[in-house]
C-alpha cells in the first residue's frame, strides 16, 4: 500500500489533476460557503434567495449538458477547463462591479443581474465543478491513478479556504470573491501550461487521422436520454442530492449562525466547523474506495442516502450548537459516499465513453432540475414554518428516496455495460478458484 502511494505521487497526471482541482475548489469555496449568508446580508429573504438559486440551477443544467456533450467529444483536451479557469480568475471584479450592484438595486435590475450572474457563476463554478470532476475521472482511467485520491485534493482545498472564509466575510464579504480570483489565476496557469509528457503523447495519438475513434458520436450522447435505467436513477437523484443541496446551501448556514449570540461569532464558528468538516471529507475521499471494495458500489450509494436522511433529520431534532456541530460532521462522510459511488455506478453499468455525459445528465443535471423546481417553494416553506419543520420534511423525502433506491439501484453484477466491479471478497474467491483450476 505504501509503495503504491509513492507510485501515485510519481504520476505526473495525478499531480497535475490534483493541483488543478485543488485550486478550483479554493477559488470556489472561499465565497461559495458563505454565498447564502451574503445574499441575506444584502437584504434578500428566504424566498428571494430561493429564486436566485433556482435561476442559477436553471443556467447550470443547460450549461452542464453542453459541457458533458462537448467534453465527451474533446476526450482529454482541456479547452473547457481553461475557459472555466478564466472565469474563476475574473470572479472578484465581476461580483464587485457588476453582480453586487445589480442584485442590490432590486426590481427589474436585480432580475437582470440574477440572469447574468447565473450564466457566469454556473459556467465558472456550478457546472464547472462537474466538468472538472468528469475530466479528472477520465484522466484517472486513462493515466492509471485513483480518482478518489485526486478528488480528495479538491475537498482539501475547500477545507483550507472554509477555515478563513467566515473571518474574511466579517471584514468585507466582497474580499472573499477577490481571493477567489487569485486562486483562479493559479488554476488557469495549471490547466493552460502544465501538460505532462504522457498527456502530450495521448493527444498526439488522438489527433492522428488514422486512429480508431474513442469519443462517442452525437447520436450516442443523445441516446442516453432514452435509457430507462438512467431515468430511474435520475428520480433517485432528484429526491436525494437535490434536497441535500437546498438544505446545505440555502438553509443551514443561517440556521447555524442563529444558534450563537451574534452573527459575527456564528460566522466565525461556522467557518471553522465547515473547514473541519471538509478536511474530514478530504480524508474520506481516500477511504470510500476501500469501503466500496468491502460492500460494493450499490450498497455504498444507499449508505450515503441513509446518512443524508439521518443528518438532515437530526438537525430538526437537536436545538444546541454542540449537537448540531457534531451532526454537521456527518456531511464529511455523506459527500464522498455519493460522488465516488455515482461515478463508479455509471462506469460499471454504462459505456465508459459516455461517462461525462452520463454523470452530467444522470446526477448533476438531475440535481439542478430539482433545485429549479424546489428551491423557491422550499424557501417559502422555510419562511413560513421555520427551520425544524422544514428540515424534518426534507428528511422524510430523502427517506422515501432511500426506500425507492433500495428497489431500483442495480446490483453490481446486474447489466454490466462498462468496467466490471468486484469487492475484495469476490477478488479473493476468483483468485482462489484460479489457483485451484
Amino acid at each position: 500500500m505504501v509503495r503504491k502511494s509513492f507510485a501515485t505521487w510519481k504520476n505526473p497526471s495525478y499531480l497535475q489533476s490534483s493541483f488543478g482541482i485543488f485550486m478550483f475548489f479554493c477559488s470556489w469555496g472561499i465565497w461559495w460557503s458563505f454565498f447564502q449568508r451574503w445574499l441575506n446580508t444584502i437584504g434578500l429573504n428566504g424566498a428571494e434567495v430561493g429564486q436566485i438559486y433556482s435561476i442559477n440551477s436553471l443556467a447550470t443544467l443547460i450549461i452542464m449538458f453542453a459541457y458533458g456533450a462537448i467534453q465527451d467529444q474533446l476526450g482529454i483536451k482541456r479547452y473547457l477547463a481553461i475557459a472555466i479557469s478564466a472565469i474563476a480568475a475574473l470572479i472578484g471584479p465581476f461580483v464587485q462591479f457588476i453582480y453586487y450592484p445589480m442584485i442590490n438595486a432590486g426590481g427589474t435590475i436585480r432580475f437582470i443581474g440574477a440572469l447574468i450572474g447565473s450564466v457566469v457563476l454556473s459556467a465558472g463554478f456550478m457546472a464547472g465543478c462537474s466538468l472538472l470532476e468528469a475530466l479528472t475521472e477520465r484522466y484517472s482511467r486513462k493515466f492509471s491513478f485513483e480518482y478518489g485520491q485526486s478528488r480528495a485534493w479538491g475537498s482539501f482545498g475547500y477545507a483550507i479556504v472554509a477555515l478563513i472564509a467566515g473571518h474574511v466575510f466579517n471584514v468585507n464579504p466582497l474580499i472573499n470573491f477577490w481571493i477567489g480570483s487569485v486562486f483562479g489565476l493559479a488554476m488557469l496557469a495549471i490547466y493552460a501550461f502544465w501538460i505532462p509528457t504522457e498527456q502530450r503523447e495521448e493527444l498526439k495519438k488522438q489527433s492522428d487521422p488514422q486512429a480508431t475513434p474513442t469519443n462517442p458520436s452525437l447520436k450516442e450522447m443523445i441516446s442516453v436520454l432514452g435509457m430507462p435505467t438512467l431515468w430511474l436513477l435520475i428520480v433517485f437523484t432528484l429526491l436525494t442530492n437535490t434536497f441535500y443541496t437546498v438544505f446545505d446551501q440555502q438553509m443551514f448556514p443561517t440556521f447555524y449562525t442563529s444558534l450563537f449570540p451574534t452573527e459575527e461569532i456564528g460566522n466565525s464558528t461556522y467557518s471553522t466547523l465547515n473547514g473541519i468538516q471538509v478536511f474530514i471529507e478530504s480524508a474520506m475521499m481516500g477511504v470510500v474506495p476501500i469501503i466500496m471494495r468491502k460492500i460494493g458500489v450499490r450498497n455504498s450509494l444507499l449508505l450515503g442516502a441513509f446518512i443524508m436522511f439521518a443528518r438532515i433529520g437530526l438537525c430538526g431534532v437537536f436545538h444546541d450548537p454542540i449537537s448540531i456541530s457534531i451532526v454537521k460532521l456527518f456531511h464529511s462522510i455523506e459527500v464522498p459516499l455519493f460522488i465516488l459511488p455515482v461515478f463508479r455506478y455509471f462506469t460499471l453499468h454504462f459505456d465508459t465513453k459516455l461517462s461525462a455525459t452520463l454523470y452530467m445528465v444522470g446526477f448533476q443535471i438531475a440535481s439542478q432540475v430539482g433545485q429549479v423546481v424546489f428551491s423557491t417553494p422550499l424557501g417559502a416553506l422555510h419562511d413560513r414554518l421555520g427551520d425544524r419543520p422544514t428540515f424534518l420534511t426534507i428528511s422524510f423525502i430523502v427517506l422515501i428516496a432511500l426506500i425507492y433506491g433500495f428497489f431500483i439501484i442495480k446490483k453490481d453484477d446486474q447489466e454490466v455495460g462498462g468496467d466490471p466491479f468486484y469487492t475484495d471478497k469476490q477478488l479473493a474467491a476468483m483468485k482462489e478458484s484460479a489457483q485451484n483450476a
